[in-house]
């Protein structure tokens, strides 16, 4: 049984990483570089989950939990880790001021959409939204993000616009990758949570089928977009009740992380692939 487990994990893996690696050769990441990575993070893990309770973690054990020698266990943990928050710190910056906008009353006009603001002034300006909403964010580069996002736009009156119900990452591929390892990364953890589930299963679904006419994909995606950007606004609405960030007086214990996540995915269908 255990090898069967392990066959079924390296076949998983193998999966994962098919997309992944596309994504590393198309931006010039060779190997080299993905394995330190892997080392790396390999030898945290083991040094900060699979310790046994009231001993030191050794280099030895890491060794034996990840099969690097010690040497090359040594080696890695001077290793420089990769560290750029710069992308992830724009997009909930400008996620909030969006989610704000279109569900803030003081910011909607009086067919309940999101209105068009002075840049400044007291009352609903967009200089009252993003200090109500971005932290300490200047106006200023929080509207720069914004229009370079094409998320918002100057109207010759001098107002600011908003296009989209929702922030999305520029064009530039390096915004759209900032964020690959927070999103992987928490659906991932979702299974993991799953796979041992000790405090019950966190909601996992999807549905799939693979002998569509391509006549109906263009419809799919577009009623796909539109039931999941309506949940999210109805789940964003919620969370900034129970948030201590848009509610300050809000009471209770502990802090979490927590939201939904949703993805539409699209594939040519091969009867011979298998990963």
């Amino acid at each position: 049984m255990a090898q069967k487990i392990k066959n079924t994990i390296q076949a998983a893996v193998v999966k994962l990483l098919r997309p992944l690696v596309r994504i590393l050769l198309r931006n010039g990441v060779p190997y080299g570089a993905f394995a330190d990575l892997a080392k790396k993070v390999y030898v945290d893990v083991a040094s900060k989950e699979f310790g046994i309770a009231g001993k030191k973690q050794t280099d030895s054990r890491i060794s034996v939990i990840t099969g690097l020698n010690r040497k090359e266990v040594h080696r890695v943990k001077t290793l420089t880790e990769p560290y750029d928050e710069s992308v992830n710190e724009r997009y909930h910056r400008g996620a909030r001021v969006i989610s704000a906008w279109v569900r803030h009353q003081q910011f909607l006009n009086a067919s309940a959409q999101p209105a068009d603001l002075p840049l400044e002034g007291e009352g609903a300006s967009f200089s009252t939204l993003v200090k109500n909403f971005s932290g300490d964010m200047p106006v200023r580069a929080v509207l720069d993000e914004l229009l370079r996002v094409n998320c918002v736009e100057r109207l010759e009156n001098g107002r600011i616009r908003l296009l989209t119900r929702a922030y999305l990452p520029g064009t530039e591929e390096g915004d759209k990758i900032g964020i690959l390892g927070n999103d992987v990364r928490d659906l991932i953890a979702t299974i993991d949570h799953n796979l041992v589930m000790h405090n019950g299963p966190f909601f996992q679904r999807k549905v799939e089928y693979d002998n569509v006419p391509e006549e109906f994909v263009e419809k799919l995606r577009t009623l796909s977009a539109k039931q999941g950007q309506d949940l999210l606004e109805t789940l964003d609405q919620w969370l900034a009740r129970h948030d201590r960030d848009t509610n300050p007086d809000l009471k209770g214990t502990g802090r979490k992380r927590v939201g939904l996540g949703i993805y539409y995915f699209e594939a040519d269908f091969d009867k011979g692939e298998k990963a």
